[in-house]
């Protein structure tokens, strides 16, 4: 559900206004080209994945980014980012000739 809500650019893009900080839903869609009723749309797929939370501060609803969410995000891909760096790590010793012991005799 969450790589489903991600995969949405118009949500990416709201996570992305959000990483700068807490915002009322009528000031993130006036920094969005989308309707206030569409980014709150938007923001409910993002909350129901777990990704944006909301808080209430007087009159104001406001949403921001969930760190659980966030953090579950990125030990998804953490899991093929150590896969890669191993695979990669692994050619690079393959494709290394050994290394030659130092000689301490000079030869002549």
């Amino acid at each position: 559900m969450v790589l489903d809500a991600l995969g949405d650019p118009s949500r990416r893009l709201i996570v992305e206004r959000l990483a700068a900080g807490p915002m009322p839903v009528g000031v993130l869609a006036a920094a969005l080209p989308l309707s206030r009723p569409a980014t709150s749309q938007h923001l409910k797929v993002l909350k129901d994945a777990g990704l944006v939370r909301v808080e209430a501060e007087g009159t104001r609803r406001l949403y921001r980014l969930d760190p659980a969410g966030l953090d579950a995000v990125r030990r998804y891909f953490d899991r093929f980012w150590r896969q890669a760096l191993d695979g990669f790590a692994a050619a690079v010793e393959e494709s290394e000739p050994p290394a030659r012991p130092a000689s301490t005799e000079e030869r002549s």
